[in-house]
């Protein structure tokens, strides 16, 4: 299974404050059996630009690099393995940013596209559809279920969109949303899960549990075949600058 969204680069941003917490975020996802990491810190274009977020990124992932290296850690071989990417938090004129590739999942046109909280508007919707219709980039719409109580013309229109969705692990979790989340999941709206954890504590890893709640609701070969699509959907959309 792949964790779509999670914070736990050392301080990059509002996840892992240290080393130390990105290393127990890792061992948590070892335990629970997860594979791949997409590490998807906060990119706002108001804030920053790409240049200096990647490398930031870089750094922060270095320092986990020289442990790895060094084989302090006596599970460090057996830890997923790590995409970079980033969560890029939509913004007027993002289907015409320059630098949108080089926040992709990295080697793929995959980006992480977290939507406002804010009452949309149908221009934003169609900015959105504008992303892979003229940059070639697939958006993958993170945390979907925090949407849902936009306006339902819009949400309608969004869902139609061709781009991919993403569902947090508390979607699965909750006993308010589960039942949805299960319905959502199984006519194939969501394609990606991540545990957008950001420490080991008030926001953890918790992709594990969630996969097996839809384990036991939708049976051990829907989990194998949905991780199968998801490795697809990645290769599907290998980065042609590669």
């Amino acid at each position: 299974m792949i964790d779509f969204h999670s914070h736990f680069l050392p301080g990059i941003d509002d996840g892992a404050d240290s080393v130390s917490v990105s290393l127990a975020m890792l061992d948590a996802w070892r335990v629970q059996g997860i594979s791949t990491i997409a590490a998807t810190p906060h990119f706002y274009a108001t804030r920053n630009d790409p240049v200096r977020f990647l490398s930031d990124r870089a750094d922060a992932y270095e320092q986990l690099k020289c442990v790895f290296d060094n084989t302090v850690y006596p599970d460090v071989r057996t830890w997923p393995d790590i995409r970079l990417g980033a969560e890029v938090h939509f913004f007027d004129g993002i289907s015409r940013y320059d630098g949108l590739h080089e926040l992709c999942l990295e080697g793929t046109d995959l980006l992480l596209l977290e939507m406002p909280f804010r009452t949309w508007t149908s221009r934003m919707v169609d900015e959105v559809g504008l992303i892979s219709a003229s940059t070639g980039i697939k958006p993958v719409a993170a945390h979907i279920e925090r949407y849902l109580d936009q306006p339902r013309s819009l949400v309608k229109a969004f869902l139609d969109l061709d781009i991919c969705f993403q569902s947090n692990a508390e979607f699965f979790l909750s006993g308010a949303t589960s039942r949805k989340a299960l319905k959502m999941l199984k006519r194939g709206t969501i394609t990606f899960l991540g545990s957008d954890a950001h420490n080991m504590d008030g926001r953890p890893v918790n992709l594990g549990p969630a996969v097996e709640v839809i384990k036991r609701s939708l049976g051990r070969s829907f989990v194998e075949d949905l991780t199968r699509r998801q490795y697809e959907t990645i290769n599907d959309y290998v980065s042609v600058a590669i």
